[in-house]
């Protein structure tokens, strides 16, 4: 039987530097190409969801499509705003790509691994810490954004750019909040110690909860539809991007992708076991989780990843700015604390010798119970809608969403316009031939 030799922190730093340098190249190669992928994909997919063909123009069934983009977007000309800051607007676009390629060096992509001759991890680097390391490089990227919308001198991009703090800024919280009931539960923020923590059970089954909150919030991390914001077409033009052009635009679009193959990549490390094959196949073939079979196991979670990013994009509408930030903050930063309370109660427990069968009868079904019974009965707030809708002026009450959101008045008349002058009545009478003739008189030359 063929066992993956799981690698520990000991196993990084004793690489020679070309293997270094060969990863490197690797991940770098594997995220561009993940790119192009995933931008094609998308295109297809939602082409099918609407009943059409997408591209198929360039290469074989239009697969090449995104690369013919890329080359299109480095030879395009660049439009620089007169009252742009120069030095600003030329490194926001750097700001916004470089940690994203960065957030993927602690990524565990397979066990250990043989490269010519040499046996190594799967992985650029791990440290005790390793997924803060991915947190702190989303939280550059947003400098990269926010820079943009000011630095362009547009009042467009400005909206955009702080958007883009605010929602991130609020779904980062949700986002580090769903991970600490993964850490409660393997005792490290290794990436490579969680994946070798799920030998037995992944943490979608144990802890569903935080993996619905991480889901939520990552797609606000993102920037992704329904959660575009900073970037609505419909009310911002293009957003923070809108004075870019060329290549500077082309590196917003490789940092919102490859930003979207990380968060995959990490939902498959935290939640998804990781590098190891699924039930069926692993439970069958020893040999599974060893070599670079792993590889493909891990490839095959990140498209499961991007397809669900896709699939919302074709499905949901783009929510209200007032919605989206309630949501965040009212719904999902609470469940996530309770959560967590609930976790450290239940870890503390059963560390104190209570069976994990009394404590899901008597505490966790009970808690549940109470739970569904609350949200069934909890009242809807009639008297604070009836409150707001005195408050409204008599033109907006009784309009649905007349407090929350500009709402025209339903009974709206247009007045006459002031320049239009009432017309007086043209006379029926017949001029006699007299009345012309005294009218002009040619001894004076004047009309009478």
């Amino acid at each position: 039987m063929i066992l993956a030799q799981d690698p520990t922190l000991e196993d990084f730093g004793t690489d020679p530097f070309w293997l270094v340098l060969l990863k490197v190249v690797a991940v770098f190669v594997l995220l561009v190409v993940l790119t192009l992928f995933s931008i094609v994909f998308e295109r297809k997919i939602v082409a099918y969801m609407q009943a059409r063909k997408g591209p198929n123009r360039v290469g074989p069934r239009g697969y090449l499509q995104s690369l013919a983009d890329g080359l299109k977007l480095a030879l395009k000309e660049e439009i620089i705003p007169a009252l742009a800051d120069k030095p600003v607007y030329f490194l926001a676009p750097v700001l916004s790509a470089v940690p994203a390629f960065l957030a993927f060096s602690v990524i565990p992509f397979g066990p250990m691994v043989s490269i010519f001759g040499h046996q190594t991890p799967l992985q650029l680097t791990d440290l005790p810490v390793g997924v803060l390391i991915v947190f702190a490089c989303s939280s550059l990227g947003v400098y990269g954004i926010v820079l943009a919308g000011w630095s362009s001198g547009s009042t467009y991009p400005l909206l955009g750019g702080l958007r883009s703090a605010a929602q991130m800024i609020s779904y980062e919280v949700a986002m580090g909040l769903s991970l600490v009931a993964v850490f409660l539960y393997a005792n490290t923020m290794s990436t490579s110690g969680i994946v070798s923590a799920q030998q037995k059970t992944w943490y979608i089954l144990l802890l569903l909860p935080s993996f619905l909150i991480y889901a939520v919030a990552v797609v606000g991390e993102t920037n992704r539809a329904p959660f575009d914001l900073p970037e609505a077409e419909t009310e911002l033009v293009g957003g923070f991007h809108t004075e870019y052009s060329s290549l500077k635009f082309a590196l917003f679009f490789l940092a919102e992708y490859i930003n979207m193959v990380t968060v995959s990549a990490l939902a498959t490390t935290l939640f998804l076991g990781g590098w190891r094959a699924p039930f069926p196949i692993s439970a069958i073939w020893p040999g599974a989780n060893s070599g670079w079979w792993p590889l493909l196991w891990f490839l095959a979670k990140v498209v499961l990843g991007i397809f669900v990013f896709v699939w919302l994009r074709g499905t949901l509408p783009r929510l209200r700015y007032d919605q989206f930030m309630a949501f965040g903050w009212k719904v999902l930063v609470p469940v996530a604390l309770v959560w967590i309370l609930f976790i450290g109660t239940f870890s503390v427990l059963r560390s104190e010798g209570h069976s994990t069968r009394d404590l899901l009868l008597y505490g966790v079904v009970p808690l549940a119970v109470i739970i569904i019974l609350i949200t069934l009965f909890w009242p809807e707030g009639r008297a604070a809608e009836d409150e707001d809708e005195d408050e409204q002026p008599p033109s907006r009450r009784g309009v649905p969403g007349g407090g929350a959101f500009p709402v025209p008045p339903m009974d709206l008349s247009i007045p006459p316009s002031p320049r239009l002058r009432p017309r007086e009545p043209v006379s029926t009478v017949r001029a006699t031939d007299a009345d012309v003739i005294d009218s002009d008189d040619p001894s004076t030359g004047e009309n009478r």
